[in-house]
């Protein structure tokens, strides 16, 4: 029950619930999710610790990036629920819509880009 209770708490906010639903395109680096959400690195950080905490997410060092992705088939069964449960029920939502278009421009700028326009970019996972 616990794991469940951890979930819920993380996926009851916007920007988590958002950077969640970037996440089902693949891995993405700090800069690209502060990029996406327009909130400050260390925000950011929070919020995919949170997730991390919950059991939703994994990071990855890669040289000065962190990368967070959705974690594989390896999820608990209560958090592999919320996520179905999340994913399902915000796909076709008007927001999320929106952040899929800006993700895609988003990823089109190079890493070292967004982290000179953000510095730092950089977050503990």
């Amino acid at each position: 029950m616990k794991v469940f209770v951890e979930a819920v708490k993380a996926v009851a906010e916007e920007n988590r619930l958002r950077a969640l639903m970037a996440l089902r395109g693949g891995e993405l680096c700090v800069c690209q999710i502060t990029e996406l959400l327009g909130l400050a690195p260390s925000t950011v950080s929070r919020h995919m610790s949170i997730l991390s905490r919950a059991g939703l997410v994994q990071s990855r060092k890669d040289g000065r990036w962190v990368n967070y992705s959705l974690v594989g088939p390896e999820i608990e069964s209560e958090a592999a629920e919320t996520l179905s449960w999340v994913i399902g029920t915000l796909s076709e939502t008007e927001q999320i819509g929106a952040d899929e278009i800006r993700l895609k421009e988003i990823l089109k700028i190079d890493r070292e880009v967004l982290c000179k326009k953000q510095s730092p970019c950089q977050a503990k996972g």
